[in-house]
């Protein structure tokens, strides 16, 4: 017997928190509580369990074609980003991100898009760059 549509499921949240904190999936916990995975994440959320949504909109201020938004400029601004603002990621993707950062500064470049075509490597500006910017709140952020 399903339940009523467009009734909200209740999902006890110290339940919630505490299977999750058996390692329990976002599968397994659906399967047990009798909702789909998408009212598993929103429970979390509501329940305070996800992390909150990163913003890179400062490393990529730019809107990506959806072919360029896997590319490797796109993948080291995002893990730039995602380091400068407190989350741990992978040490090897850290290190290909701030390697391809450092050449860029260090070559007196910058990353520039252009939708249709993608990202492409310019002179930075004497301004100062998206890219040492991003990198130097990613350094500060290693180093805090």
């Amino acid at each position: 017997m399903g339940r009523a549509v467009g009734r909200k499921a209740l999902i006890d949240h110290e339940e919630l928190r505490r299977l999750a904190g058996q390692g329990l999936s976002n599968a397994e916990l659906a399967a047990r509580f009798g909702v789909s995975e998408s009212g598993i994440l929103q429970a979390k959320r509501a329940a305070g369990l996800s992390k909150p949504m990163l913003d890179h909109s400062r490393a990529i201020p730019w809107r990506l074609d959806r072919a360029h938004s896997q590319s490797g400029p796109a993948t080291n601004l995002r893990n730039l980003s995602s380091v400068a603002q407190g989350r741990a990621i992978p040490a090897e993707k850290l290190n290909t991100a701030l390697r391809w950062a450092d050449r860029l500064v260090a070559a007196g470049l910058d990353i520039s898009y252009e939708a249709g075509h993608g990202f492409h490597e310019i002179p930075a500006p004497e301004s100062g760059s998206l890219i040492e910017r991003v990198l130097a709140e990613a350094r500060e952020a290693i180093a805090g």
